[in-house]
């Protein structure tokens, strides 16, 4: 128990049972409760959405996102998950999206340019992403955010995520959720600022009377199918801040990972070069050019494969069920390790091998649909699936048509989890202008 007290706080990837890694499942107890961990995916599948009603999203999540998301479509449960997530599904459908491949676009330029006057740099790829995908997510699902400081809101972002493997570690202990820890004050800062500074978007909204097709609006108009009831500003700072933190968090950590692979494998990259080159026919990419970037859509499922920015899924089980020849009693906590099931050895040829031919159609086709989850599974799959590849292939596109990247080559930096799956050290790259 120590020890894996000591991995929680420090890195939860490191108390996954080793055993995952080669077995379909493994069956531990600590803190007093029964834990699962399944890696085979039809046993996953059988789990997350044949028996997804015998789910609750359970303590873990609650007690470590809890104090910044609240109750919004990322933790919340039952009814009230289904009407918050009907409220924005609107904002995801495929021709919703293609209506913000323009503002996607002309972000990446943005950083482009920037990169530009830079000249050939090394740059930290991490705070380069999130840079880029808070300037999408603001743009596209805020209006522009009305002023939003994004320097200080990135800062307060990881500030809030750093320490929640001390939350991990304290849950299994079965302390309250207000135990001292290093990071809590820093931590509960940050949620604060996060917060006031979305109720301030919410509230010159309301007053602002000025009509826009964006999420704020959609939040703003949602009523519960049941009751009628509308969402308060509380419950609308909970689904921005979900949307915000983990919306642009996950697919900047993807691309950070991505370019620092590419940066590795010069084959890939010249490989992405010519199709980009192909597709664009040389020019500007333009948004109907996304769809058609087969290879870029390639690169970054197998970067998410060997890095999957939510490594983890948890969930609790409110009432018996089966799963293959396995009996899954109430009150178990379940876990889908994804970054498991991605390197595991049954399931992957060469697992630790960067190879983007594994997501090609018809390689793809052939493997089992919850052997690559990089958004989740079931029911509550991430509704932004489709905003995130389509966002990371524009990014992608529009600064590999200027740059090369490459990088040093020490050893790549240990992934470590803090919620989403951040490197142990900076990532680096050299730019240099094609």
């Amino acid at each position: 128990m120590p020890h894996v007290l000591l991995s929680l706080i420090r890195n939860p990837l490191d108390a996954l049972p080793p055993e995952i890694f080669t077995e379909p499942a493994v069956f531990t107890r600590m803190g007093g409760k029964l834990r699962v961990y399944l890696a085979e995916p039809e046993l996953i599948y059988q789990a997350l959405v044949r028996n997804s009603d015998a789910l609750d999203k359970g303590e873990d999540v609650r007690r470590v996102l809890g104090p910044a998301l609240g109750n919004g479509i990322l933790t919340s449960n039952g009814a009230d998950w289904k009407w918050q997530r009907q409220s924005v599904a609107g904002a995801f459908r495929h021709e919703k999206l293609l209506e913000l491949q323009p503002a996607m676009i002309t972000a990446a330029q943005r950083r482009r340019d920037l990169w530009l006057s830079h000249g050939d740099t090394s740059l930290d790829l991490c705070q380069e992403m999130m840079r880029t995908t808070f300037d999408i997510i603001v743009e596209t699902m805020m209006s522009g955010g009305d002023g939003i400081d994004v320097d200080k809101v990135e800062r307060n972002i990881t500030n809030f995520l750093k320490p929640t493997g001390w939350k991990f570690a304290l849950g299994l202990l079965g302390l309250p959720g207000w135990t001292p820890h290093p990071g809590k004050e820093k931590a509960r800062s940050a949620v604060a600022f996060l917060r006031a500074t979305l109720g301030a978007v919410i509230a010159r909204r309301r007053h602002g009377g000025e009509e826009r097709s964006d999420l704020v609006s959609m939040l703003l108009g949602a009523a519960d199918p049941e009751t009628g009831r509308m969402m308060s500003d509380e419950e609308i700072i909970d689904n921005l801040m979900t949307f915000i933190t983990a919306g642009h968090e996950t697919t900047a950590l993807g691309l950070a990972w991505t370019f620092h692979l590419l940066a590795r494998h010069p084959d890939c990259q010249a490989r992405l070069f010519e199709e980009i080159a192909t597709v664009t026919e040389g020019g500007p990419l333009a948004a109907e050019h996304v769809s058609k970037l087969t290879y870029a859509r390639q690169v970054f499922s197998e970067a998410m494969r060997l890095y999957p920015p939510a490594p983890i899924i948890s969930r609790e089980v409110t009432s018996e069920f089966t799963v293959g020849s396995y009996t899954i009693p109430a009150g178990t906590v379940i876990y889908v390790p994804i970054y498991a099931v991605h390197h595991h050895a049954d399931i992957w040829e060469d697992p630790q091998v960067f190879d983007p031919d594994r997501f090609e159609h018809e390689a793809a086709r052939s493997r089992h649909r919850y052997a690559f989850m990089p958004f989740g599974a079931g029911p509550r799959v991430c509704i932004g699936n489709g905003f995130a590849m389509m966002e990371a292939v524009a990014i992608l596109a529009v600064l590999l048509q200027k740059f090369r990247v490459t990088g040093s080559n020490e050893p790549s930096p240990k992934p470590v989890m803090k919620v989403t799956l951040r490197p142990m050290h900076p990532l680096s790259i050299n730019l240099i202008e094609r």
